[in-house]
């Protein structure tokens, strides 16, 4: 049985889409795949560096901030991944760019800036003031 379309946009806008959400995840697991090379290699100059006579209480605070600001942005960028999967699954669907909260059409423009959005700017400040939408 065919999935029924919902979206307004056509196949070949979908496939547009699809394009640019397989982008964006590239360029998402390619920005997880330099941090965690920065989180070894900051491993690795933390063992080579750990003296007992040059290592200060302050290095130490300094390098377990840096550390926890790259797992921050590791996990940023996974979520980022998971939405656009959700983007993708939309996609294959026929649900793309429908607003999950009024049921309209997103606008091109805004699924071009941001492509993962299971929201319309209406929809958005729905969203806002009344958070269990």
């Amino acid at each position: 049985m065919a999935q029924e379309r919902i979206t307004p946009y056509s196949d070949e806008d979908l496939e547009y889409f699809r394009t640019l959400v397989l982008r964006k995840k590239e360029e998402a697991q390619k920005e997880i795949d330099t941090l965690k090379a920065q989180l070894v290699k900051d491993n690795r100059d933390e063992l080579d560096n750990d003296s007992g006579y040059s290592f200060h209480i302050a290095d130490s605070a300094s390098v377990a901030t840096d550390r926890e600001h790259l797992y921050i942005m590791i996990d940023r960028q996974q979520k980022l991944i998971g939405y656009l999967n959700r983007a993708l699954l939309r996609i294959d669907n026929k649900t793309y760019g429908i607003c999950r909260i009024t049921h309209k059409p997103i606008p091109r423009e805004r699924l071009e800036a941001i492509p993962h959005t299971e929201l319309s700017i209406e929809g958005k400040m729905k969203e806002q003031h009344d958070p269990r939408s």
